[in-house]
């Protein structure tokens, strides 16, 4: 599973010094050095300044710092003083180091590198000015009734909205920086008190593996975490919502949050997981429940409607009840291809419709949707190419798979249903029971970082299992406080 994934390069990287050069007394060999690693960008400039007879060298991106808070925030307050003190001026953030990797890698997530000759030191003084987006609710995850924040893609505003929910002091945040030729900060988030540790340590050692050529975005640490790559199940649930990265975490789950990127990843999760929504805890215990039930309907019925009726009109015509007899043949007669293809070119017409809908802006898309499924369907139908029954069939199907909350498992789903459509197309029935027990075999195999991926199911635990279809927290609470009042009976007798 690891085979296909990128490894480490044995040579050096732009904007790498090798061998860990360590910095110079010298601040003109230490600028000609960072010059030289990071090949002259032309938005790369520093900064002399004499101090009370000492030379200090500043040197910056300018593409990614505010040239006005250099001279308020750091020029300013150093010559102002009698003395060189670089400690004590007035920024969030000071680090000192006497490797001059650190100071390149600094300068390029938005630091000053600072020099003072005769020191074989340097300072990274904080100045970032990267453009940041507003605060919305995602596209993706609307809820009705619920918190409409939404991460970003700065790194430090998603850490401070988990934080200004989880108020504790068992919250960590863990901060690593990825990659080889360009550098990305990744956070890890976890409760102390309730994630494993061996947990925490292979998502660390599976992140520190990420190196080499490649763009560290929410997909990438996803391939390197998952253990079955291969799996049509998606192993990791990925989250704009603060919500449900806060509610995860509580429950043992550790999160992991890669700079420039409004996603979240949480690990590890149970198949379930999936087919909750954040705002399912909000309502009334029969609502949530309800809500959860539909979905988990929605997956049964998109992989097994369109194989169940290529195994009706193909092999067990009896079973269709009479009334309906003369409609189904009727609209099958002049159709010239199997159940099969039809099926096939109405799931693949599907999917253009809306892959054209998702990469369109969206007034375009709407119309596109809207109207081309309508003129599309029309046609075929009055064409002959494909039997009216089929297009109800793939409609319903469409309708139940947009029904799944994580987008990635509702593609997944959509994609399972090819293979039991062609078995449904050979062996009818039986095709699909054995379709079903092989995939049911699959779920009760996987794990994802050594815990079982259909939990409670598999390994089978009834009221984990009850709390995970049902609604989570508002049944759990019940039971709770039901046990709870069982103990008081007890003790006051």
């Amino acid at each position: 599973m690891w085979l296909f994934r990128q490894r480490k390069k044995d040579h050096d990287s732009i904007g790498t010094i090798s061998n860990d050069q360590s910095i110079s007394a010298e601040i003109e060999e230490n600028i000609s050095a960072i010059k030289e690693a990071l090949s002259n960008t032309d938005d790369l400039q520093t900064r002399i300044l004499n101090v009370n007879q000492c030379k200090i060298g500043l040197i910056f991106l300018s593409s990614i710092i505010k040239k006005e808070d250099i001279a308020s925030k750091i020029i300013e307050p150093i010559t102002a003083k009698d003395e060189i003190n670089i400690p004590s001026l007035p920024v969030s953030e000071i680090q000192e180091s006497m490797d001059l990797q650190d100071i390149i890698t600094g300068m390029l997530s938005g630091k000053v590198g600072i020099f003072i000759q005769g020191e074989t030191k340097g300072y990274n003084i904080e100045a970032s000015n990267f453009e940041k987006r507003k605060i919305k609710e995602p596209q993706t995850e609307q809820v009705i009734r619920d918190s409409h924040e939404g991460f970003s893609e700065d790194l430090n505003t998603n850490v401070n909205l988990i934080r200004k929910r989880l108020k504790s002091k068992n919250l960590v945040i863990k901060y690593l920086v990825l990659g080889s030729d360009h550098y990305t900060k990744v956070a890890i988030v976890y409760m102390k008190n309730k994630a494993k540790p061996d947990i925490i340590q292979k998502v660390e050692q599976r992140l520190k593996q990420i190196n080499g050529d490649v763009n560290i975005t929410s997909g990438t640490i996803q391939n390197y975490i998952e253990e079955h790559l291969y799996s049509p199940f998606p192993q990791l649930l990925n989250t704009e919502k603060p919500e449900r990265v806060s509610e995860y975490i509580l429950g043992g789950s550790v999160a992991v949050i890669p700079e420039g990127s409004s996603t979240a990843l949480l690990m590890p999760v149970t198949f379930f997981a999936f087919y909750q929504a954040t705002d399912d805890i909000q309502g009334r215990v029969y609502v949530g429940s309800f809500q959860r039930l539909i979905r988990l309907m929605g997956f049964l019925i998109t992989i097994t409607l369109p194989a169940g009726y290529i195994a009706l009109v193909s092999f067990h015509f009896e079973v269709i009840p009479i009334e309906l007899v003369a409609n189904v043949k009727g609209a099958l007669e002049n159709i010239p291809f199997p159940p099969l293809i039809e099926a096939i070119i109405m799931q693949i017409t599907l999917e253009l419709l809306r892959e054209s809908a998702i990469r369109l802006p969206s007034p375009i898309s709407q119309t596109i949707s809207v109207v081309g499924g309508l003129v599309i369907g029309t046609a075929v139908v009055e064409a002959n190419l494909v039997s009216n029954t089929m297009v109800i069939v793939i409609a319903l199907t469409a309708i139940s798979s947009f029904a799944v909350p994580v987008h990635e498992m509702g593609v997944s789903i959509r994609l399972l249903s090819f293979p039991l459509m062609i078995l449904a197309s050979i062996l009818g029935f039986v095709g699909i029971i054995f379709g079903l027990i092989l995939i049911t075999f699959h779920l009760c195999k996987l794990e994802t970082l050594d815990s079982p991926y259909f939990a409670p199911a598999a390994p089978l635990k009834f009221r984990q299992l009850a709390k995970s279809i049902l609604n989570i927290f508002v049944v759990g609470m019940g039971i709770e406080r039901y046990e709870n009042e069982i103990k008081n009976i007890e003790y006051t007798q």
